[in-house]
């Protein structure tokens, strides 16, 4: 087997976990075997997952390769781009300070509130009659 070089990351949000593999190439990208466009038709999760790569000006030099399960759209978008800012730091370790000054190595930790008893949502309550 050829030693291909691969650099490898993990991103999670909300409950979207993304599998990150950059290889030396020029800048094509696929989800799930997919095409990126074809996968995230949103032109701002298209923007958001390349965030990382544009701030570095890497985005022509490397291929990307994403296995992403779990949640929606948006989470599956936060979490590729967590993933791929986790990939850069292990190409070049110069990379983590402008990459966590943009808060793209912070796991954001928000997570869906529960529905609570006798309550419309988690914090919607019922209208107040006073008689």
């Amino acid at each position: 087997m050829s030693a291909i070089a691969q650099y490898l990351g993990t991103g999670k949000r909300k409950t979207s976990v993304a599998r990150v593999i950059l290889r030396p190439g020029n800048g094509k990208t696929w989800v799930n075997g997919k095409e990126l466009a074809a996968y995230f038709p949103r032109a701002t999760h298209q923007k958001m997952i390349l965030s990382p790569l544009d701030m570095t000006e890497l985005t022509s030099q490397y291929d990307l390769r994403v296995r992403v399960h779990g949640g929606g759209p948006s989470g599956q978008a936060g979490a590729v781009r967590h993933g791929i800012a986790r990939a850069l730091v292990e190409i070049n370790e110069d990379y983590r300070v402008p990459l966590k000054r943009q808060g793209f190595l912070t796991r954001d930790a928000r997570q869906v509130e529960r529905k609570k008893a006798g309550l419309h949502k988690a914090r919607k309550a019922p209208q107040f009659s006073k008689r």
